[in-house]
C-alpha cells in the first residue's frame, strides 16, 4: 500500500483563553498552533502514514517554531516554502453550556496569501504519493493560494493520488458568492467529497431538506438524498456528511453517513457518539484524517467512515487543534462504544 499523503494550506498560531475565560477578562493565553490540513497532516502521521503538509511560512522564529510543532509529531515539511512576514493568528474562547465558542481571525496578509506558483515543486511534492487532501479554506485565502492550489489538483491527478476536499466554509473569509464561484469548479478534481449541511449549501449551493442545525434536528432522509445528490452532480466516488446535533456547546452528538461506489450505495450510517465537548476545534479535521486513513487501509469502506466518526470523537475530548490518538484507541472506541472506564 502507498501511503505517503500531501496537505496544502495554512497554520495558524493559536491563542486560546484558559478555563473557559471570556476575552475581555483574560490576562492570558494558551499557545499552540493548528490549521485545518496540518490537523489532518497530524493524525495522518500519528497513524502512521508519511504525512506531508505543504505550506509557506515567514523566515523568523514564529515561522520556524510552527513548523517545529509539526516536525514533533513526524509530519514532513520538506516542501513548506519560506518567505513573507506574518504567520496567520487565530484566537479562541471556548464556550460552554448555552454560551457558544467565539473564533477571531487575524491572517490576512499571511504568508501562504502571498504563495506564489513558483514557490512549489508540485511535480517533485506528489512523487509516490497516495492521497491529496485540501479544505475550502485554502481557496479562501486569495488569489495566489487558488491558482497554487488548482496547479497542485492538477499534477496529483497526473500522479494517480486520490484528492478529498472538506467544503469547510468560513464566513470571516469570503461570501458564499464568492466561495461557489471557485469551489464548484474544483470539484472537477475531487474524488472523496467530505461536508456537513452548512457547508454544502454555503460552498456548492446544495442543501438538505428538514433539518434546522440550531434546533439538533436532524432529518436523515434529507441528508442521504444531499449525499446522493452531490456524488450525481460532481462525479464524486465517494461523499461522507458529518452530522452535529448541537444540544449546547458543551454537549453535541455526533454521527455521519457515507456514500460511495464500493460497499456504500445505500448510504451507511455510522454509530451515534454523544460527546461532551472539550475542544471541538479541528473534530472536522480528525473526522478527514480518520476517513482518509480508513479508505486507504481498511477492507471495505463501512469500516472507513467508522474508524473517522470514532476518530473524531476522540478528538474533541483532547484541547488544542491536533487529534493525539493512536489507532489503537480508535479501535477499541469502535467495539466498547466508549464507556470512559479507567484503562489500568
Amino acid at each position: 500500500m502507498a501511503n505517503k499523503v500531501v496537505t496544502f494550506g495554512e497554520i495558524m498560531l493559536r491563542l486560546s483563553t484558559p478555563n473557559f475565560e471570556r476575552f475581555v477578562q483574560s490576562q492570558n493565553f494558551d499557545v499552540t498552533y493548528g490549521g485545518g490540513e496540518a490537523n489532518v497532516a497530524v493524525s495522518l502521521s500519528n497513524f502512521g502514514l508519511d504525512s506531508y503538509f505543504v505550506s509557506k511560512l515567514p523566515k523568523h522564529e514564529i515561522g520556524q517554531a510552527a513548523i517545529n510543532h509539526l516536525r514533533r509529531f513526524g509530519v514532513k515539511t520538506d516542501f513548506v516554502a519560506r518567505g513573507g512576514e506574518k504567520v496567520g493568528i487565530y484566537f479562541l474562547e471556548t464556550g460552554a453550556s448555552q454560551r457558544a465558542s467565539k473564533v477571531i481571525y487575524d491572517r490576512s496578509n499571511s504568508s501562504i496569501s502571498q504563495i506564489n506558483i513558483k514557490d512549489i515543486d508540485w511535480e517533485k511534492v506528489f512523487e509516490s504519493a497516495a492521497w491529496f487532501h485540501f479544505t475550502g479554506i485554502t481557496p479562501a485565502l486569495g488569489k495566489s493560494a487558488q491558482e497554487c492550489l488548482i496547479n497542485a489538483c492538477k499534477i496529483a491527478k497526473s500522479k494517480g493520488a486520490k484528492i478529498s476536499c472538506d467544503l469547510n466554509f468560513r464566513a470571516k473569509l469570503w461570501t458564499e458568492k464568492e466561495a461557489q464561484s471557485v469551489m464548484i469548479p474544483l470539484m472537477e478534481y475531487v474524488d472523496v467529497c467530505i461536508a456537513n449541511e452548512e457547508d454544502a449549501e454555503k460552498s456548492l449551493g446544495m442543501k438538505p431538506k428538514g433539518t434546522d442545525i440550531h434546533k439538533a434536528e436532524l432529518n436523515e432522509t434529507g441528508y442521504f438524498e444531499l449525499a446522493k445528490e452531490l456524488k450525481e452532480k460532481f462525479a464524486f466516488e465517494a461523499v461522507a456528511i458529518t452530522l452535529r446535533e448541537s444540544y449546547s456547546a458543551s454537549r453535541n452528538g455526533w454521527s455521519a453517513l457515507l456514500v460511495d461506489d464500493k460497499d456504500c450505495k445505500t448510504p451507511c450510517r455510522t454509530t451515534r457518539y454523544d460527546i461532551q465537548i472539550v475542544d471541538r476545534v479541528g473534530g472536522g479535521d480528525a473526522f478527514a484524517s480518520g476517513l482518509i486513513y480508513g479508505l486507504l487501509t481498511k477492507s471495505n469502506s463501512k469500516d472507513a467512515i467508522e474508524f473517522a466518526v470514532a476518530a473524531s470523537c476522540l478528538k474533541q475530548t483532547i484541547p488544542g487543534d491536533f487529534n493525539h490518538v493512536s489507532i489503537d484507541e480508535v479501535e477499541k472506541l469502535i467495539k466498547s462504544g466508549g464507556s470512559g472506564r479507567v484503562e489500568r
